[in-house]
This record gives structure tokens, sequence and C-alpha cells, in this order.
């Protein structure tokens, strides 16, 4: 937190995190004392954490299931709290990836709007051998065929590809903090 709180008292708002425990021990007070944070949720939700990662959060980056989205959506109407949900697409086609093949977003995206989940955009990691652009090409207009207005994808090394493929969330935190220890 030595790094973070310098940054929110100038002003910055919005942080990601990839672990829901991890993310409860760092952030509960701070959030508290801060209403205007804005909590993401950018790594995997294994199911047995929604009721948590609903609480604390304000965004998920990384529904890519019917069952996740309808725990997350059974969640919410527990806690009468509405979050901002991502759906997440394996956009390589990797085996050993997180999210929804290419050929199901729409298929989940309509159901996670029979759920009235708050379904604001597409997020991805693209593999990392081969050229980012290709793959942030793609989200771009995966993303805007569903008529979605936010978009999150690149990292540290490819950032300002995904920019230039309208992405609207970015994940640098590497750049900022430095490697995972």
């Amino acid at each position: 937190m030595d790094k973070i709180l310098p940054l929110i008292e100038h002003g910055h708002l919005d942080f990601g995190e990839n672990k829901v425990q991890e993310a409860v021990e760092k952030w509960s007070d701070v959030k508290t004392n801060n209403k205007s944070l804005k909590l993401h949720l950018i790594g995997g939700l294994q199911t047995n954490k929604v009721k948590i990662a609903v609480k604390l959060f304000d965004f998920i980056h990384s529904v890519d299931s019917e069952k996740l989205a309808k725990k997350i959506s059974d969640e919410q109407q527990k806690q009468k709290k509405k979050i901002k949900i991502f759906i997440q697409v394996n956009i390589g086609d990797e085996h050993q990836k997180s999210g929804v093949n290419k050929s199901s977003v729409s298929d989940l995206y309509s159901y996670c709007k029979t759920l009235d989940l708050d379904v604001v955009g597409l997020m991805c990691i693209p593999p990392i051998e081969k050229p980012s652009d290709i793959f942030f090409k793609e989200m771009s207009i995966l993303n805007t065929n569903l008529n979605l207005n936010e978009l999150s994808m690149g990292m540290s090394s490819d950032y300002l590809d995904a920019i230039k493929n309208s992405a609207t969330y970015v994940r640098i935190g590497s750049d900022i903090f430095g490697q995972r220890g």
C-alpha cells in the first residue's frame, strides 16, 4: 500500500487486482475511507469467491461462463449491488487460458443480459508469442458487433497497441509498481 496511497492522494481512482483474497486484505479499509475508488478484478474468479468479489469490487473483467454469470447475478441481488462486467474472451484459443471461445461470445453476452448483468465490454489477454495487434483488432470488432462501449485489453508490454485498437482499460501495473514478487 506504500506505493498505492500516494497515487490515491494524487487523484488516481481505478486499481486492478488479480486475486480476491489479496484484494480483501489490501483494499477493504482503503475503500471504506475512499468512496470514489473503483476496484477492478482482472484475474480469474472462482464461483466460491463470488460473494466476496461482489462486495469488494466495482468491476469484474473475467466473466467466462454461464455458471459464473448466474452466481454473480444471484449475489448482486442478495447484496443489492450492481457491478460492471466484462466478458473474458480466449482470443487466441489457448487451452491453458480462461475465457469464452470467440464463437460463443454473443451467446454468453445474451445470457448475461437475461440475468440483468451490466455487461460493459469484453476483455482479453492475447498469446504472448504472437503480435498482440492482430488479436486487439479482432477484439475491437467483436466489441463493436455487440455494441459495447468498454474494452479491457493490453498490459505494460502492449498497451499502446491496445489503445490504438479502442481499448478503454489497460493494465500497466508492472510498469508502475514493478514485477510481482
